[in-house]
């Protein structure tokens, strides 16, 4: 039976078991549109395709799956532009579909015309342009594969329109064999046992997990080996959840914003086992001063990150999970005993302890807001000074609780990956952190929430100012402020009553309990905003050599 090639770029998704696809319409994907209608697979109609590949990255980070959204060409293919940047940052595995002119017109400047294969080069693991109705099965394959192997991250297939018209046979691709793409999965057994040697040397080990823990879902394995070494253990903002936060050897986010506990245990530690992390410039400050006493052993999948930025005394590529599992079946043949290590973090006192925290309303704020959600809760957040005190001040007990845009920084993305998270895992609550300039670029998607009656929850802190950007200012300018402050004032309440959504002002701290336990309970969409003082800052941590001007908001 011939179908058309929108028809099989449909049929090759449901083959790989596409079950959402977020998306927005439009000339260049009208059939694609139209094949759609035929299908199980759920459309998610976004506000802005922007939104669309937020939630593909949320759905994608809760559930474990690939996300997929779908954009026309053009304007529409160039608006999730900084969505793709953004899981490519952070190694999100999606598959991002657009359409495109026909052929004849590729080049020409055509209406709606853009190269998206060209724009995306730099920030997709591979793209397609389809030049063959045959090659669709093919070609979906090996986006799927290419995206979910490895070290995840997006895969972008570029549709022409007349490609989508044209009639042809579907003939399934069952197997993936990509020339020249062969992911390492298992470390060299030498290496392995040149690591177990330095781990069982070691009298003050440091386990830093990254965000590779979690898409090798290997918590089990790093939580055995830190207790059977009495190892300390840190983390990367990208790692939250990897190993339970309340463990009682666990410090904490390490790096600028990280806690002192866990920076200390980095300058202290003899062996800095480093577990799918990048070692990016806010984790490590100067290169030369991190880590002065410690040999290095880095175990990642993407080889091209071991000695990038960090020299790795004993590189080892693979699977973290497959790699660690190695290493415990290693430690226990050889049925030696374990030295004996620092003492463990018993109280947790490192955490949470910077001294501006009993004086800050956004960390008592966020506790109570803790107490009341159960454990499985997701939580989003934007970016600024409100990620920054909701990864220092909440405890992830779980993989995929945290989600937050790490390597690029994307204000914007904790509403919309919200949606996506609540999508993927309907029965568990799910809470966006924000702030009022994060709010008002991801509140287009509040539309697409209302309209598929989402219970999300989002907590909304409002200063009336872009807050990191003026801490830096504050810092690096003189207290000369320029372009941050809000000076109109917006009634967030009015705003929540436009989408139907339940809202809430937390005026003074003590309320803050029960209208968490009131908004957590209902079955809506839910505002809460908590009007917070300006002066309140996040204190960044002095790394050695550092200098906080290389960061951003």
């Amino acid at each position: 039976m011939e179908m058309n090639g929108a028809q099989i770029l449909i049929k090759a998704m449901e083959e790989q078991n596409v079950d959402i696809i977020f998306g927005y319409p439009g000339g260049a994907v009208l059939e694609i549109y139209d094949a759609l209608l035929k299908s199980p697979i759920r459309h998610i109609l976004v506000r802005h395709e922007q939104g669309g590949a937020h939630a593909a990255s949320g759905y994608a980070r809760a559930s474990g799956k690939v996300g997929v959204c779908l954009a026309t060409s053009g304007p529409g293919a160039t608006n999730l532009v900084t969505g793709i940047a953004t899981a490519y940052m952070d190694s999100i595995p999606l598959v991002i579909i657009t359409g495109q002119v026909p052929r004849r017109m590729v080049g020409t400047d055509a209406f709606q015309e853009v190269d998206i294969t060209g724009i995306t080069a730099p920030i997709t693991k591979h793209n397609y342009l389809v030049q063959k109705v045959q090659d669709i099965p093919k070609i979906v394959a090996e986006a799927f594969y290419i995206a979910k192997t490895g070290r995840p991250g997006p895969v972008l297939i570029d549709l022409p329109r007349d490609v989508a018209m044209e009639l042809s046979e579907y003939k399934p691709y069952p197997k993936v064999d990509i020339r020249g793409y062969k992911p390492t999965l298992y470390g060299h057994p030498s290496m392995i046992k040149k690591a177990v040697k330095e781990l069982k040397k070691s009298k003050k080990l440091l386990i830093c997990i990254g965000g590779g823990v979690i898409h090798s879902q290997a918590s089990a394995e790093v939580i055995q080996l830190a207790e059977m070494t009495g190892a300390k253990v840190v983390s990367t903002l990208m790692g939250l959840g990897g190993f339970p936060g309340d463990h009682p050897s666990f410090y904490g986010m390490l790096g600028t914003y990280g806690e002192k506990a866990a920076n200390e245990a980095v300058q202290e530690c003899d062996c800095f086992l480093a577990l799918g992390m990048r070692f990016d410039d806010r984790v490590v400050g100067e290169p030369k001063g991190f880590a002065p006493n410690a040999e290095i052993i880095h175990i990642d999948i993407d080889p091209a990150e071991i000695g990038k930025n960090i020299r790795a005394d004993l590189p080892i590529v693979g699977d973290i999970r497959n790699i660690l599992r190695d290493i415990l079946n290693e430690m226990h043949e050889e049925n030696k005993e374990m030295p004996q290590h620092a003492p463990k973090n018993d109280s947790n006192e490192g955490i949470c302890s910077d001294s501006e925290a009993p004086d800050c309303k956004a960390f008592r704020i966020l506790k109570q807001m803790q107490v009341a959600m159960p454990e499985d809760a997701i939580v989003t957040t934007d970016v600024g000074q409100h990620q920054i005190w909701t990864a220092k001040y909440c405890t992830f007990r779980k993989p995929r609780t945290f989600i937050s845009s790490g390597g690029l920084g994307t204000m914007g993305y904790g509403i919309p990956a919200a949606l996506g998270a609540q999508i993927a895992m309907p029965e568990n609550l799910v809470v966006a952190v924000t702030g009022d300039g994060s709010f008002q670029m991801g509140m287009p998607e509040l539309g697409t929430i209302a309209e598929l009656g989402l219970p999300i929850k989002i907590l909304l802190f409002n200063n009336q100012t872009l807050g990191m950007v003026r801490q830096l200012q504050y810092d690096y300018c003189g207290g000369r402020y320029a372009g941050v402050h809000f000076r109109k004032v917006i009634d967030f309440m009015h705003l929540a009553k436009a989408y139907g959504a339940e809202s809430y002002r937390i005026a003074e701290e003590k309320e803050a309990t029960a209208i968490f336990e009131e908004a957590f309970s209902n079955k809506k969409l839910t505002i809460i905003e908590c009007p917070i003082d300006r002066e309140e800052l996040v204190r960044p941590v002095v790394l050695a050599g550092d200098h906080l001007g290389q960061m951003t908001d």
